[in-house]
C-alpha cells in the first residue's frame, strides 16, 4: 500500500520538533508561544514520523548500505559509500531522537485522549526508530532518552544494553498489535489523509508491527536462539492474533511527493541537473549486475539501463584501433592490454549490463570510458534506470518492510525447523512477492524455473539481498547475522573487511559521560586497525558477540 506525501502533511510542528543538543538526546524548554503537547493534532504528528522516517531508509538503503553491500558504487566522492571510509563524524544519530521526540509527543497525546489509533502507530514507530539507532549503533539512550525537559538529570542519558532495547522493542509491538486489534469503525479522529503510509487502515498497520516483530526476532536468531524461536513460534502459529505482510499489497511504503527538492527521490535530475549530481555519480554494482545476470532475473532491466555503447574486442585489428559502429565501441588488444595494465581491471565485453567494480581507485575510467571526471555518465557502464532520474513515481518508495521480507524471514525458519511449512515454498512466495512489488509479477513462473530455483538455504539470504534493493540496511544486517552473501572487499577500501556498526559520533562522546562506558563494552576485531579505541566500525555490539559472524 502506497501513500503519496502531500507538502501539507510534513510542515513541522514547530512546538513539537524540539531541538537537541549536540548529545541528540535532551528537550529544550517549549517556547509557552508555539503549538506544543498539549494542543498540537496528533494527525499532524503522523506524517511528521513517516516521512522522516521513511527519508532516513532510503539515505541509508539507496545510500552508504547500498555501497556496503554492493548494491551500487559511485565513481564520484565515493570514500564513504564503496570504501567504508567512515570515523567518529560520519553518522550521527540526532535526526532519529528529533524523530523519536516528535512520537514521544504523539505518544503521549494518543493516551491522554484515548486514541488507540494512533498510540498504536506511535509505537510500532517508535519501535522502528530505536530498532535502527541499535541496529546501527549498538548500545544507545533508549529508557531516560528524551527527558532531558525534566531537569539536568537527564542530560547525560544512560546508553541501555542493547538487549534491554530489543526487549523493549518487543513488549511495544505487542501492545501496538492489542491496541489495533479491534474493527476499523471502533478509532476515531483517524485521518486517512494524513496517514502516508496506510491511509488509516487499522489491519495494515497491525501486520506492520507483527512483521516488524518477527523480523527483529530473526535479528537475534544467531545471539538469543532460544528467545528467537519462542517468539517467531508464537506469531507464526496463531496469524489470527498476529497477522502478518504476506502480500505485496500490504507493504510498508512511503511515496515521494517530487514536489521541491525535500519530497523529492534524492537522485532526481529535476532539482539536481548537474551532470556530475547523485544521479550520474551512482552506477549499478558489479557484484549485484553479475548476480542478476546469473540468474536470468527480469529486475535487472528494472533497476538499471543498458549501456549506451558496448565493447567489441579486434584482437587481430592493427594497435591503436579505436572506433564507433553501428552502436559499439571497436578496440584493438593494445589499447585493452594498456588499460588493463594502468586499471588493473579487466574490460567487461557485455553488450548490455556492465557494474562497477567494487571500491575501484579510478572508477571513473572504468572500462575504457573516455570521460574520466568524477560522477559523469559513462557510456561502457550501467547507469540507474532513467526512472531514477524522476522526483517522483510509482517505484520511487521508502519501503520500510515488505511482503517479500516476510516470506524470507518465514522460509528462513522453516529452514531452522521453527516452524510448520516448506522454506521451499516460503522462499518461492517472497520471489512472487518481490517481484509483484516492482510490477513485473507476470515473470514469476519462468524465473522461478531457471537458475534461481531454491537448492539450499543460502539461496533464502541471497534473494533478500537481492530483493532489498534501495532498502539495503536490512541485507547488512542480514549479513552481519549470517555472513551472507560472500562479499569481497575492493582494493581501496579503508579494511579488508565489511563494517558492522556506526561509530558513535563525537559530539556524543565528548557531551554524553556514559559514552565511554558504551565503547568499552563493544568487542573488537582483527580489523580494528588504527581506531584508538574500540569506538570502531569493525567492532562487534552485543548483538554479534560470541556469534562467530560474520568474521
Amino acid at each position: 500500500m502506497t501513500y503519496r506525501i502531500e507538502s501539507k502533511h510534513v510542515l513541522l510542528v514547530l512546538g513539537v520538533v524540539l531541538m537537541v543538543s549536540c548529545h541528540g538526546l535532551e528537550e529544550l524548554n517549549e517556547n509557552p508561544n508555539q503549538i506544543g503537547s498539549d494542543n498540537v493534532d496528533p494527525n499532524l504528528l503522523v506524517p511528521t514520523v513517516i516521512r522522516g522516517v521513511g527519508q532516513n531508509i532510503v539515505n541509508l538503503g539507496f545510500g552508504d548500505m547500498a555501497g556496503v553491500m554492493q548494491h551500487t558504487q559511485k565513481d564520484g566522492w565515493s570514500s564513504g559509500h564503496n570504501a567504508y571510509d567512515w570515523s567518529n563524524d560520519s553518522h550521527s544519530w540526532n535526526s532519529y531522537y528529533r524523530l523519536l521526540t516528535n512520537n514521544k509527543t504523539l505518544i503521549e497525546k494518543a493516551e491522554n485522549e484515548n486514541l488507540d489509533f494512533h498510540h498504536g502507530v506511535g509505537l510500532i514507530m517508535k519501535s522502528y526508530i530505536f530498532g535502527l539507532i541499535t541496529d546501527l549503533w549498538g548500545d544507545a539512550p533508549y529508557m531516560d532518552a528524551l527527558r532531558g525537559a525534566e531537569g539536568p538529570e537527564f542530560f547525560d542519558a544512560p546508553f541501555d544494553p542493547q538487549k534491554t532495547i530489543y526487549e523493549g522493542i518487543q513488549a511495544d509491538l505487542k501492545k501496538a498489535n492489542l491496541l489495533l486489534s479491534q474493527n476499523q469503525d471502533s478509532y476515531f479522529s483517524v485521518q486517512s489523509d494524513q496517514d502516508i503510509l496506510y491511509g488509516g487502515d487499522v489491519m495494515k498497520w497491525r501486520k506492520f508491527a507483527n512483521s516488524l516483530s518477527l523480523r527483529y526476532f530473526m535479528r537475534l536468531s544467531e545471539k538469543e536462539p532460544s528467545w528467537a524461536q519462542q517468539g517467531i513460534i508464537e506469531i507464526v502459529s496463531n496469524p489470527q492474533l498476529f497477522p502478518l505482510i504476506k502480500e505485496f499489497n500490504d507493504d510498508a511504503n512511503m511515496a515521494y511527493v517530487g514536489n521541491t527538492r525535500d519530497d523529492a527521490w534524492p537522485t532526481n535530475t529535476k532539482f539536481d541537473a548537474d551532470p556530475q549530481g547523485a544521479y550520474f555519480r551512482i552506477k549499478m554494482a558489479k557484484t549485484l549486475v553479475d548476480r542478476l545476470q546469473d540468474l536470468n532475473d527480469p529486475r535487472l532491466s528494472v533497476w538499471a539501463n543498458r549501456i549506451d555503447v558496448p565493447l567489441e574486442l579486434e584482437s587481430d585489428a592493427p594497435d591503436d584501433t579505436d572506433y564507433v559502429e553501428d552502436g559499439r565501441r571497436h578496440v584493438s588488444q593494445n589499447i585493452v592490454d594498456a588499460y588493463e595494465a594502468t586499471v588493473g581491471f579487466s574490460v567487461d565485453y557485455d553488450s548490455l549490463y556492465v557494474g562497477l567494480p567494487t571500491a575501484m581507485t579510478f572508477g571513473a575510467a572504468y572500462n575504457l570510458s573516455e570521460n574520466v571526471n568524477q560522477g559523469t555518465l559513462n557510456l561502457h557502464v550501467s547507469q540507474l534506470n532513467d526512472r531514477y532520474k524522476e522526483a517522483s513515481g510509482p517505484l520511487l518508495m521508502a519501503r520500510l518492510i515488505s511482503a517479500a521480507e516476510v516470506n524470507f524471514i518465514l522460509a528462513e525458519a522453516s529452514a531452522k525447523g521453527w516452524v510448520n511449512g516448506s522454506a521451499e515454498s516460503y522462499y518461492n512466495e517472497g520471489i512472487r512477492q518481490s517481484l509483484n512489488a516492482w510490477g513485473i509479477g507476470d515473470t514469476y513462473e519462468d524465473y522461478i524455473s531457471g537458475p534461481a530455483a531454491y537448492t539450499e538455504p543460502d539461496d533464502i539470504i541471497i534473494q533478500k539481498w537481492i530483493a532489498s534493493w534501495s532498502a539495503a540496511t536490512e541485507a547488512w544486517l542480514d549479513f552481519r547475522r549470517t555472513g551472507l552473501p560472500d562479499l569481497q572487499t575492493g582494493e581501496a577500501s579503508k579494511r579488508q573487511a565489511l563494517p558492522l556498526r556506526f561509530y558513535y559520533h563525537i559530539d556524543e562522546i565528548d557531551n554524553n559521560s556514559n559514552a565511554e562506558e558504551a565503547i568499552n563494552r563493544l568487542e573488537p576485531t582483527q580489523f580494528k586497525g588504527d581506531d584508538v579505541s574500540n569506538n570502531s566500525a569493525w567492532s562487534k555490539m552485543w548483538l554479534l558477540q560470541g556469534t562467530g559472524e560474520p568474521y
